[in-house]
């Protein structure tokens, strides 16, 4: 397979998340095959746990079922008990119009969910699933350290591959730590499949500065090309998600994924400056992926706040950012409704101190509304 993938995660909306355009979400379909690539990467819970039909309709419904790869994700933090694992994944079958599933996923696993899958014995249920036919490969996404990837690889070594995030930004991060993580699963021989190769977008817009480094040696090439081919130039890299929300990211991304060139070592040197330059500007490293969501009890749209917040201090406080926050839509709480309860930390990949930031976005955006 060529190394790039559909991740279904941040697809065209007719204005809600749970609501996928059909017409334009199958036209991106058309043509990712139409660049020879396969695979496409969904899950139980995005999109409001809509991703899975509509993949079903723009590519189950559309095409013949040998002619592309579909991975989705088993939602370990919402299983309560054993038989919950075969009954999400038969849901699972039915909204994606399949009869089996290519790479199925342990979807987010950190220390905290990897006690509660064992407790539950969900790797045992997977592997019955693919002794029947139903998983081709199996395998799981994980944040966390490199120590408890370690952990559960050495105890699992069943586990095909790990989906992780990586991305030069965080490759040296102490939270995120994409590049130890990277180490450990190539030390138990799994091949990687990157996801947030762009991180939720943060750099797929990089700082004018960053900018001018990369256009002096690729003029034509896009920011988010840097962040992709830095990712699929890793030798342990099979696979490499970019969320395309549409028909120009993905032929941004086609355009120098269908023949793929790793980086040069003038390149890597280029990236290394880049993230300098990104490590003297401080911003909230929400990638977006919105597990925080189904967890607030106050039904706080934190990743949108978060975003908010992040461009108000990248542009030195001179946004509209008060005006956008003033009117997000009702039925979501503000910042200050935040009760510190902490269970969005409990389950945020990247470990934020969720309840604090809501205080700076609060004092950011609230004063101008009393």
């Amino acid at each position: 397979m060529k190394k790039l993938g559909f991740g279904c995660m941040r697809l065209p909306t007719l204005g809600e998340n749970s609501k996928v355009d059909i017409p334009q979400f199958s036209s991106m379909v058309d043509e990712f095959l139409a660049h020879g690539f396969t695979y496409f990467d969904t899950s139980y819970v995005y999109h409001g746990g809509k991703s899975e039909d509509a993949l079903r309709q723009a590519l189950v419904e559309r095409h013949p079922r040998g002619s592309f790869t579909i991975t989705t994700k088993l939602p370990v933090f919402l299983l309560k008990e054993r038989a919950d694992t075969r009954r999400f994944f038969a849901e699972q079958l039915k909204r994606l119009g399949t009869d089996y599933v290519d790479y199925y996923w342990l979807h987010a696993l950190n220390a905290a969910s990897y006690e509660n899958a064992v407790r539950l014995g969900v790797f045992e249920e997977v592997a019955q699933l693919k002794k029947e036919g139903k998983i081709r490969h199996l395998g799981f996404s994980f944040h966390d350290s490199a120590a408890v990837l370690d952990r559960i690889l050495t105890e699992h070594p069943e586990m095909e591959y790990v989906q992780l995030q990586l991305n030069y930004f965080d490759w040296d991060s102490e939270s995120v730590q994409s590049g130890a993580c990277y180490e450990a699963a190539k030390r138990h021989h799994k091949p990687v499949i990157v996801m947030e190769p762009v991180k939720g977008g943060v750099l797929a817009d990089v700082p004018q500065p960053i900018q001018a480094l990369f256009r002096q040696k690729q003029p034509k090439l896009s920011d988010a090309s840097w962040a992709i081919r830095f990712a699929a130039s890793l030798d342990n890299v099979m696979m490499v998600l970019s969320g395309m929300s549409n028909l120009e990211q993905l032929e941004d991304n086609a355009s120098y994924m269908e023949h793929f060139v790793p980086l040069d070592e003038e390149e890597k040197r280029i990236l290394a400056e880049a993230v300098r330059i990104f490590d003297e500007q401080k911003a909230v490293d929400c990638t977006a992926c919105g597990k925080c969501l189904p967890v607030c009890p106050e039904h706080i749209p934190i990743p949108d706040y978060f975003s908010m917040y992040n461009d108000h201090c990248r542009m030195n406080k001179n946004t509209n950012g008060m005006v956008y926050y003033a009117a997000f839509p009702q039925g979501t709480g503000k910042a200050s409704a935040c009760t510190l309860c902490g269970r969005c930390e409990t389950v945020c990949p990247q470990k934020l101190p969720v309840a604090r930031l809501m205080g700076e976005v609060r004092t950011s955006f609230e004063w101008s509304m009393v």
